[in-house]
């Protein structure tokens, strides 16, 4: 199965369509090694966010996200537990009123009160028994400055907000025996 990568965030059409081939199974998100979003939670909204950004370098950018929300009620619904097929109903809901682009960048949104609210990447996919796994990646911040040769917009690398700070030399105070600046020297 497709994995993400930093590069390369998996687009809303593959992840749809990754769901699409596992419709029997029990969807669940693993959002730390080891710990699993509760498995009564709600699929509150999907996003669809049109970005529109200028970076460091004074370049437009933009690209579109879709991001799933996920809920954990604070009364746990012991017996429940997503299947893929359900999460595949709100989806349909949703694309009903908000046609939703395949192309876009898609984040899974969640947090709970020992992990604070982040939007995080599908990572890897695992259909173990009757539980399709989506593990969830961090999002990650970078330069995009960076991918332009550390240009943020100059000609040249040293320019760059990105570079090397440069090696900042110390200034030496010298002092003078004449004494300047006296009142009525004329040097002020």
């Amino acid at each position: 199965m497709k994995t993400m990568s930093q590069l390369n965030p998996m687009t809303w059409g593959e992840f749809k369509s990754t769901l699409e081939q596992n419709p029997d199974l029990h969807l669940q998100f693993q959002y730390e090694e080891g710990k699993f979003v509760d498995s009564s939670y709600h699929i509150t909204e999907i996003k669809q966010a049109p970005i529109v950004s200028v970076d460091c370098g004074g370049i437009m950018n933009s690209w579109t996200e879709i991001i799933v929300q996920l809920w954990e009620p604070s009364v746990k619904e012991v017996d429940r537990s997503m299947k893929v097929s359900k999460a595949l109903k709100i989806v349909n809901l949703v694309e009903k009123t908000l046609p939703l682009d395949p192309d876009a960048t898609v984040k899974i949104e969640f947090g709970n009160s020992k992990f604070d609210t982040r939007q995080m990447y599908p990572g890897e996919f695992a259909a173990d028994g009757e539980t399709f796994t989506v593990n969830l990646v961090p999002d990650f911040t970078q330069c995009k400055a960076l991918t332009r040769n550390q240009s943020c917009g100059t000609s040249s690398a040293e320019g760059s907000c990105c570079a090397p700070a440069p090696v900042k030399q110390e200034l030496e105070l010298v002092a003078s025996e004449a004494v300047c600046c006296e009142p009525g020297s004329g040097c002020c």
